[in-house]
């Protein structure tokens, strides 16, 4: 299972996060600091997977922007990346090749592909399709409430 998802910038500045496990507000901020820091001294070649206290860390940059999940010890790594990568399709499918302006702009979008994805820290959906599907349902859906507003 998933514990958390974070995404942050190559300067460390945290753009989206969703956890999936209850953490006070005072650990997260340690946990994300800690992570962030350890992640961007890390070199370009080095392996993409960390033992971090009782979990593992699975990230990857994609442009501008790191995907940092963790997972629990028993979880597998690549499936993981997969997910990762996953998300990153997604983005990219809805807002045609996704930047960090985007997420920061964009962040409820983000928040709303991600949870079609990932539910608990598992797996929902994985037909890339469907979740589009869905998120182009919501988007109409928010639209005639625009419009119903005017």
């Amino acid at each position: 299972m998933m514990l958390f998802m974070l995404l942050f910038s190559r300067q460390g500045k945290l753009r989206l996060q969703k956890w999936y496990m209850a953490y006070p507000d005072k650990t997260k901020k340690k946990i994300t600091r800690e992570l962030v820091t350890t992640i961007l001294a890390r070199k370009p070649k080095m392996c993409s997977f960390l033992e971090w206290k009782d979990c593992k860390i699975v990230y990857k940059r994609y442009a501008s922007l790191y995907f940092c999940c963790a997972i629990e010890q028993n979880d597998n790594e690549l499936l993981t990346l997969e997910i990762i990568h996953r998300y990153v399709e997604l983005l990219d499918k809805y807002f045609g090749s996704v930047c960090e302006l985007d997420i920061i702009f964009n962040f409820e979008k983000a928040y709303f592909i991600l949870d079609e994805l990932l539910i608990g820290g598992e797996i929902q959906e994985t037909s890339k399709k469907n979740v589009l599907k869905a998120i182009a349902s919501q988007d109409l859906l928010q639209e005639d409430f625009n419009e119903y507003l005017n």
